[in-house]
Formats: C-alpha cells, sequence, structure tokens
C-alpha cells in the first residue's frame, strides 16, 4: 500500500517538474501555483528547487512574486543553489523599467538571511536607498533592519545606519516611518540608540504624522519619544503637534501619543500648561475602555502607571470601570437631571428588572 502512495507522489513530481520546464507562460505558471499550494500543505516540495528557480527568467510580475516565495521557504535548506538566483535578483533590483520589481527583488534579497548571500546584496539595496520611487526607497529601508540580524558588521561596514538616519528627512513620510522602524530595531538589538533628532528634523517628523499610515505613525511617535526638547516652548509646541492622535480610531496611536506627551511634560515648566495637558489625557483614556477585553486590560495598565506619575489627570473622574467574569460596565455619574445616586447601562438596567420580576413571580 506505502508503494502506491510513493508512485502517485513521483508521478505528481514528475508532472509537475514537465510544467515548470514548459515554453508556454500560461503552463509554467500554472505549474508554480501548483507547487506553492502544495508546499502551503507541509508537503517538501525542495526537490524542484533548480526547476523553480529556472522560471525567474520571465517578466511576469505574478510568476516572480510566486517563485520569490518559494526561494524564501526553501533558501536555507538549498544554499548553494540559491547563490544560483542571485545574478537574477541583482538585474531586477535595477530594473528601471518596474519599481515594483525593485522593490520584490531587494525585498526577497533581505527574506533569505544566509551570510552568503548577503555579501551580494550590499550594492543593490544602497542604489534602492537612493532609488527615485518612494516605494522602493521604503521597502529598501525595511531591508537595513534584516541585514542587520544576518550580518551586522556588514552594514556598519557599509554606512546604511547613516544612510537610514539620512532618510530620517526624506519627503515621504512612509519611507520616514520605516526609515525609524529600521533603526530602532537596530538600537533594541544593540543597545544603543540610533534614532537621533535635531530641532529642525523633528519639525519635519511630526509633519509626517498627518502623512503616512496608522502603523506608520505609531513608530514614528516612537522615535519621538525618544528625543529631549530644548527648552519648555519646543515641548509645548511638540505637545500641540501630538495630541491630535488622541483622537484616532487606533488604540495603539493613541497610547504611543500618550507616552510622548507624558514625556514632553517632563520639560515643560510651566504649571497651568501641564494642568491644561493632563485634562486633554483623560477622556481619550478612558473612550478606549469601550474597546475589547484585551485593549480595556492594555489600557487599563497604562492608566494605572499614569495615575502613579501624574495624579491630577482623574482629580474628577466622570465615569469608572467594573470587570466582572460574566459583564463588563463602565459606570458614569450622574448628571443633574438623574434623582439617583449612580446610573447603570441601559443593558445592566434590564438584567436587574429580569431578576426582580423573577423574584416577585417566586
Amino acid at each position: 500500500m506505502s508503494s502506491y502512495f510513493q508512485n502517485a507522489r513521483t508521478s505528481e513530481i514528475s508532472e509537475l517538474q514537465s510544467g515548470l520546464n514548459s515554453l508556454k507562460p500560461e503552463v509554467m505558471r500554472e505549474a508554480v501555483k501548483q507547487v506553492i499550494a502544495t508546499m502551503t500543505y507541509g508537503k517538501d516540495m525542495s526537490v524542484l528547487f533548480p526547476h523553480v528557480v529556472k522560471c525567474m527568467a520571465t517578466t511576469s510580475i505574478e510568476l516572480k512574486k510566486l517563485v520569490y516565495l518559494y526561494i524564501i521557504n526553501y533558501a536555507r535548506s538549498k544554499a548553494d543553489m540559491t547563490i544560483m538566483a542571485i545574478n537574477v535578483f541583482r538585474k531586477d533590483a535595477h530594473d528601471q523599467s518596474s519599481p515594483l520589481l525593485r522593490a520584490l527583488a531587494i525585498r526577497t534579497m533581505g527574506c533569505i538571511r544566509i551570510e552568503k548571500i548577503t555579501e551580494y546584496l550590499c550594492e543593490s539595496l544602497k542604489d534602492t536607498l537612493s532609488d527615485h520611487n518612494d516605494y522602493v526607497r521604503k521597502t529598501a529601508a525595511m531591508c537595513v533592519s534584516k541585514l542587520f540580524v544576518t550580518n551586522p558588521q556588514l552594514v556598519k561596514d557599509n554606512g546604511f545606519i547613516k544612510i537610514l538616519q539620512d532618510l530620517l528627512g526624506d519627503s515621504n513620510a512612509n519611507v520616514v516611518a520605516n526609515a525609524i522602524i529600521g533603526l530602532l530595531e537596530i538600537s533594541d538589538l544593540t543597545g544603543k540608540n540610533y534614532v537621533r533628532f535635531n530641532s529642525s528634523s523633528i519639525k519635519k517628523l511630526l509633519y509626517a504624522l498627518n502623512e503616512c499610515t496608522e502603523w506608520g505613525q505609531i513608530y514614528i511617535l516612537e522615535g519621538v519619544a525618544k528625543y529631549k526638547p530644548i527648552d519648555s516652548a519646543e515641548a509645548e509646541s511638540m505637545i500641540e503637534q501630538v495630541i491630535p492622535r488622541l483622537s484616532h480610531v487606533n488604540p495603539a496611536v493613541v497610547l504611543a501619543a500618550v507616552k510622548v506627551i507624558l514625556k514632553l511634560l517632563d520639560s515643560v515648566t510651566s504649571e497651568e500648561s501641564i494642568k491644561k495637558v493632563n485634562k486633554r489625557l483623560a477622556a481619550p483614556l478612558i473612550t478606549l475602555l469601550s474597546n475589547n477585553s484585551e485593549i480595556q486590560y492594555v489600557v487599563l495598565r497604562n492608566i494605572s502607571f499614569i495615575v502613579e506619575r501624574c495624579k491630577g489627570i482623574f482629580e474628577q473622574p466622570k465615569a469608572f470601570f467594573v470587570r466582572s467574569p460574566c459583564t463588563c460596565l463602565l459606570y458614569t455619574s450622574p448628571s443633574p437631571r438623574d434623582s439617583c445616586a449612580s446610573r447603570m447601562p441601559s443593558s445592566a438596567c434590564k438584567k436587574k428588572k429580569k431578576k426582580q420580576n423573577k423574584k416577585k413571580k417566586d
């Protein structure tokens, strides 16, 4: 019985091999798709590595994406054969006809974390970091931190950290965000702070908050948190630019903004300004408690730390939070129209009335 399955597998591999070696692009594409599909089910398709690599010599972006995905998956186990694909990667990274292809090639080379390969990556990475296309620069900026994990000395020798720092002044907000992500990751790995700003660069960074994605905003705010203002006036100006992030729909952006504001408050000398900012922090934090339980836990932990540090934030709370195994209620303080001491949400009132009705019937 086992020989039957072995024969079936052999015939499947031979069919795929013939499809990969086909001269018809559509047949080749379908064969690669079948290989990727089989690979995702956990079957070992590394035996087809040299045949799949041959498919890189195509002008189809769709087919290249599939081949690159396959190479990333088996690069470690087929390191010697992966070197065969280097020339194609380098050629694609310098293809001026398609920014998408250049970005795809440099991203794939960054994901192949083999020391033999990284030596061939440097030239292409330098060129793409200064590419005229924003998307290519953004992708290349992410590639630097990946290369640093594999070969830190190579990154230092080629001055990639300095190039990333220069990209903090890039005209595109997403490039700036990715440069900060790369510098933050390298800083975490080395224990040194490579995210360095001055007054002019920090202004550009804060303006970039309005143009980049929400996840880009989080990392930019993380970078801004490492900056120490020159004086109280600069700190107050920065706070005013960060405060609009407190109304963002993403809780992570709100918490990152709170972190930045609290750090900047250390440089503010005016007690009146500090009180005004503290008042503006309370409402966004309470609003976050309307999210799911995981976010509620994170927010409450943050509120706990904030209250220890800034005791005046919740001087006159308009709401308090109750968490039980079966329900999660937010009690609000009474309005002048209410005769009772406190009021519950309507869902809680309904439950209470049901219980009272049951007792009456009994």
